[in-house]
């Protein structure tokens, strides 16, 4: 079975390389920090001290990267792993980026003839350690043929979605709806206590209804239990809310209700929530003095 490398191991890339390896593969890995790589090396993955070094080690490459910024480096840096990669490469990026950004380093990967997919995932700790993510895939259909294997190892279930970009801006509007609307119920949480309403009754009742959104009753016992651990860090969504703001802008469209969200969100990162699980937003909203 051929070498895959991955670069990027947080708390998705890592159980995504997991299965991975489960499934058979042989791993060529890269993290900034090793730390995070040695139950992977310890599992038999040939450890990279460089991007460059994975990507002249394989053909199929995947990276899950927190932001735009760290793929661009990663990718065009001092040790990038474009210059790298073989001619006929192809390069999967699993990172959440805007649609802009993904289109712009498929057009960058073309003079190295990599081809490129963007395919972002849906799901949190838990389906990534279950394999059972959702993958959005924007680019050729051939080329994802090509891996549909590897995404069936690390997920339940793959969409095409088009062209490049296309994948990028379907998971801009997941994670903007998922940010919004746990903030909205965040919000509605605390005010029904400052009215008198006890926790239990709200959840109770607002669940019941048709208005709250269905991810409320997978994060209710986090929120019940002041559970804050990071399935997935609120510092990371409000970078998701931001990249769909760009979005937006350079779509021509009014986002208001995006915009106070992200900053909202910003607010919570600023006052130290940043590295808690996004749903930590109900306790910055409900710090009262």
């Amino acid at each position: 079975m051929e070498k895959i490398g991955f670069i990027g191991l947080g708390i998705m890339g890592s159980r995504m390389a997991m299965n991975l390896q489960k499934a058979g593969y042989d791993l060529v890995i890269y993290n900034r920090t090793y730390e995070k790589a040695q139950s992977l090396v310890e599992n038999g993955a040939t450890w990279a001290s460089t991007p460059g070094e994975v990507a002249g080690k394989v053909n199929v490459l995947i990276t899950m990267l927190s932001t735009p910024g760290v793929v661009q480096e990663m990718t065009l840096g001092e040790q990038g792993f474009l210059h790298s990669l073989s001619k006929g490469s192809l390069w999967v990026n699993c990172s959440t980026v805007n649609p802009s950004f993904s289109r712009e380093t498929e057009i960058l990967s073309r003079p190295h003839h990599v081809r490129y997919l963007d395919a972002p995932v849906v799901g949190t700790k838990g389906p990534a350690e279950a394999g059972e993510l959702l993958f959005l895939v924007g680019g050729a259909e051939r080329d994802k043929k090509e891996v549909d294997v590897l995404f069936d190892s690390m997920g339940k279930k793959t969409l095409h979605l088009g062209a490049v970009g296309q994948a990028a801006a379907m998971k801009m509007l997941i994670n903007q709806l998922l940010a919004q609307s746990v903030a909205a119920f965040a919000e509605a949480l605390v005010m029904g206590e400052a009215m008198g309403l006890d926790q239990a009754t709200l959840f109770d009742v607002l669940t019941a209804t048709p208005v709250v959104a269905p991810v409320i009753n997978a994060l209710g016992p986090k929120l019940k239990k002041g559970d804050y651990e990071a399935n997935f860090p609120l510092k990371w969504i409000q970078k998701d809310l931001h990249l769909s703001s760009i979005s937006a802008y350079e779509c021509g469209v009014a986002a208001p209700s995006l915009n106070a969200a992200k900053e909202l969100y910003a607010q919570a990162k600023q006052q130290g929530y940043g590295d808690k699980d996004f749903s930590a937003l109900y306790a910055f909203l409900n710090h009262r003095e």
